[in-house]
């Protein structure tokens, strides 16, 4: 692998995460940003509770998929004499190009959503085990207080400790990565915990209607 195909296998990344998958699904079939409507948030989240689940599921899908694709490009572009730690560290980095896509994408005026699902998609294919633990917790959590942003945090700040305490990962990169995963979800969600902490965050609500075609 040259240091051009790095670049490029960045670049690439970097694109696969800015497809604005929320918003061009709320403009090609409903005519409206998703931006400007709901919370304002370019995710799947704000697409559920704006347009329903017939739009919203497959926005959090591709916005998953996404991500994973862009660890998956080491398995195409990669350089034989990568020690193992060489190997995470390139493969944490595709993940982390295509967050950066998702969160500030180059499609849709560098306003996107908070990254929560493209996460999901790099922990799916770097901690798989780790992932159906989170995600067990995060569906409790969210059964319990009906708060997508809570229990996007809750799963996040436990994340680590699954990965480190529970599963027993040893692999400092992806240890660092557990950690920064605990530290980046809280940070995107700073607005978020302030109505939290007043009481005024909303719950979320399947009934509630939504904008038609």
């Amino acid at each position: 692998m040259t240091i051009l195909n790095t670049i490029l296998a960045f670049i690439a990344a970097y694109l696969l995460g800015s497809i604005p998958t929320s918003v061009w699904v709320g403009k090609i079939f409903f005519n409206i940003d998703i931006r400007n409507e709901g919370s304002g948030n370019a995710g799947a989240t704000n697409t559920i509770r704006v347009l329903g689940l017939k739009a919203g599921i497959p926005v959090l899908v591709f916005d998953v998929f996404k991500a994973w694709l862009a660890v998956s490009l080491a398995n195409w572009i990669t350089y034989e004499g990568f020690s193992e730690n060489q190997e995470v560290i390139y493969r944490i980095l595709l993940g982390a190009f295509a967050v950066i896509g998702h969160v500030y994408p180059v499609f849709a005026q560098f306003r996107g959503g908070k990254g929560v699902a493209s996460l999901v998609g790099v922990v799916i294919a770097l901690y798989p085990a780790a992932f159906i633990i989170i995600l067990v917790c995060f569906v409790f959590c969210m059964v319990i207080t009906r708060i997508v942003s809570l229990s996007s945090i809750v799963s996040s700040v436990i994340f680590p400790v699954i990965v480190i305490f529970v599963l027993g990962e040893t692999r400092i990169p992806l240890i660092i990565l557990s950690l920064a995963v605990a530290f980046f979800v809280p940070f995107t969600h700073r607005e978020n915990i302030k109505r939290l902490l007043k009481g005024t965050e909303k719950k979320f609500d399947f009934g509630k209607n939504r904008i038609k075609k």
